[in-house]
């Protein structure tokens, strides 16, 4: 036709091009033109988008650098927001339009109901002023066809879970949230769309931070995917190690990194658990009926592992406040294991009142508080096994037990020089090792340890000398000062066989 009427410039050439098809099909593809409906986003307003923004700098991100996500994806954006889809299930939009006496629908002039009358389904409630029967006629209405997309309505979670237009003085109480937990594979439509809502309805963040996680990857450290049948289901996972075991992995992974799924780290907090149990089994078994005052922490070494773990707990405090739960459980299982080989060894002799009641006293003492302590530490990561624990001998939940103060730790253990115990394990440690060289039992008795090291070192030691002779069964400790050209060391002399 064109070319009879003669507007072609030349003779039609054949072309060839791609045509995309439907990826499970072999038909393919035609774009349609429709109306869509669309929440400006900063896509085409850069006032817009620099307020979004602005909304990313004011959110406290953990970790700080899954911020740079947000920013990307806002400052790459080029249209706005679609959130309409042509499906039978969904949010539908409130919306009718009237109908022309010539059966045209009038798209610009939105019939909107009363907000009291929400929500409402336009595909079968009639609009307003209207009634059922005039659906499709001309002089009537229609009702919009489409529904919202996923992310349109739960971009309003925050919302609705804080009681939006239900519950006012909960709303007031709760909103904005405090947090966001989420992945990172979503940071530009969920959590986006989020702030998006927000900002627009209430001028504010919906939440004060966000807390991005990483993958969970196979044990090759590929994606998890059901097309690639590499995907591995909790709950063999579970049965085999059990809940503390998996939760004591997952928590060891940090924010924002992937991490493989690793039964080897599985079997480690299995055998952070079963080692939780048998510890606190030994200290209960040695614990008075009825406990002693903190006046009763009389012994060096005591107010010296004491004072280490009002450290720790102001640590781990701090590591929680930044959610950094995995720093949290790493300074926490560090301690415990120290705990276990150093102190508990150190101080076995005076918890079976071998030494007399006033050393006694102190150690079960300063037992009990640490186990508590470490309880409390380790249940947000192990609940089960530290739930047990505390029923042997508390009333009530270890998870409903007050969190520990590292200044009521400190204020007991006053005056506590760290170095006390410090240097004890490493005395009892150079002990231990030599009976493990000769291949002898670690009970095997020692005539003579030699400690050559510097002054405050020494008199650190000499504050807990008794602990340390009782533990490594040796019957003289004797001390030199290592001058400036003599490295520190320990000389044992192991008794015959």
């Amino acid at each position: 036709m064109l070319g009879a009427a003669g507007e072609l410039d030349g003779d039609p050439k054949t072309v060839t091009h791609p045509v995309k098809f439907f990826e499970k099909g072999d038909r393919p593809l035609e774009i349609v033109t429709s109306r869509q409906w669309y929440i400006r986003n900063g896509g085409r307003d850069p006032e817009l988008r620099a307020a979004l923004l602005r909304r990313g700098a004011e959110l406290t991100w953990y970790p700080p650098f899954m911020r740079q996500r947000y920013e990307s994806w806002v400052e790459g954006l080029n249209g706005d927001w679609l959130i309409s889809r042509q499906r039978y299930f969904g949010v539908p939009f409130p919306v009718w339009y009237p109908v022309d006496d010539d059966g045209q629908v009038d798209r610009d002039r939105p019939i909107l109901p009363d907000e009291a009358a929400l929500p409402v389904d336009p595909s079968s409630d009639a609009a307003p002023g209207y009634e059922a029967d005039q659906r499709g006629r001309p002089g009537g209405f229609v009702g919009d066809p489409d529904v919202m997309d996923t992310w349109a309505t739960s971009s309003l979670t925050p919302q609705i879970a804080c009681g939006w237009e239900d519950d006012d003085d909960l709303f007031a109480r709760t909103f904005p949230m405090d947090l966001r937990p989420q992945g990172p594979e979503i940071i530009r439509t969920w959590l986006f769309a989020t702030v998006v809502r927000s900002h627009a309805e209430f001028d504010c963040l919906p939440w004060r931070a966000a807390s991005i996680n990483g993958w969970i990857l196979d044990p090759d450290r590929k994606k998890m995917s059901k097309s690639k049948g590499n995907v591995v289901t909790p709950m063999a996972v579970l049965d085999e190690h059990g809940s503390d075991a998996v939760r004591y992995w997952a928590a060891s992974a940090r924010q924002g990194t992937d991490t493989a799924l690793d039964p080897n780290q599985m079997k480690v907090g299995r055998r952070l658990a079963t080692k939780i149990l048998n510890v606190s089994r030994f200290v209960l078994s040695r614990l008075p009926d009825t406990p002693s005052g903190d006046s009763a922490l009389s012994e060096a070494l005591d107010r010296s592992m004491l004072g280490q773990l009002g450290g720790v707990v102001a640590d781990a405090t701090s590591d929680f406040e930044a959610l950094d739960y995995a720093r949290a459980l790493e300074r926490t299982e560090r301690f415990f294991w120290r705990f276990c080989d150093d102190y508990v060894e150190l101080v076995k002799s005076r918890a079976y009142r071998e030494s007399g009641a006033a050393g006694a006293d102190s150690a079960h003492l300063a037992l009990a508080r640490a186990l508590d302590t470490l309880l409390v530490l380790f249940a947000p990561v192990l609940p089960f096994v530290t739930e047990e624990v505390w029923s042997w001998s508390h009333e009530g939940s270890v998870h409903t037990s007050a969190w520990p103060s590292s200044e009521r730790l400190q204020s007991v253990s006053s005056g506590g020089d760290p170095l006390v115990l410090d240097v004890a394990a490493a005395v009892l440690g150079e002990v231990r090792k030599a009976k493990t060289a000769a291949q002898r039992s670690l009970r095997t008795d020692v005539d003579r340890v030699v400690v050559t090291d510097s002054p405050t070192r020494l008199a650190a030691l000499a504050d807990a000398v008794g602990d340390v002779r009782d533990a490594g069964r040796i019957a003289v400790v004797e001390t030199a000062e290592a001058s400036a050209d003599v490295e520190p060391s320990v000389t044992v002399d192991l008794a015959d066989a």
